[in-house]
């Protein structure tokens, strides 16, 4: 059991053929200046305080932030409580701008 780090690219085809668990870990500034469709934002002390609500035994899971750094963390701390299929962001959501995959924000914070 380890966590694997994945490709922009490839957690992009994974989200498109099944059903996958995005956890975010950043803060809820980096998270309103864009997203992953679909992610659900745990910041990372959180997540550290208590994470298995956020947890699923039954879905592969992505960990995302900014760079893969704190991302890899979250997904260090599910592998030590037992969860499987646990996929690191590799170059967080940066990576994935840079790679021409899209970022999703609030309407409000777009106006903003």
């Amino acid at each position: 059991m380890s966590v694997e780090n994945i490709t922009p690219r490839a957690a992009a085809e994974l989200i498109a053929r099944d059903n996958v668990l995005l956890i975010d870990v950043r803060e809820q500034r980096e998270w309103d200046t864009g997203r992953i469709d679909g992610s659900r934002l745990v910041p990372l002390d959180q997540f550290r305080a208590d994470p298995e609500p956020y947890l699923s035994k039954d879905l592969p899971i992505i960990f995302i932030c900014a760079r893969g750094v704190r991302s890899l963390t979250a997904a260090k701390l599910a592998e030590r409580l037992g969860y499987e299929r646990l996929y690191n962001l590799e170059g967080g959501t940066l990576a994935w701008a840079r790679d021409g995959l899209q970022l999703v924000t609030d309407a409000a914070v777009r106006a903003a």
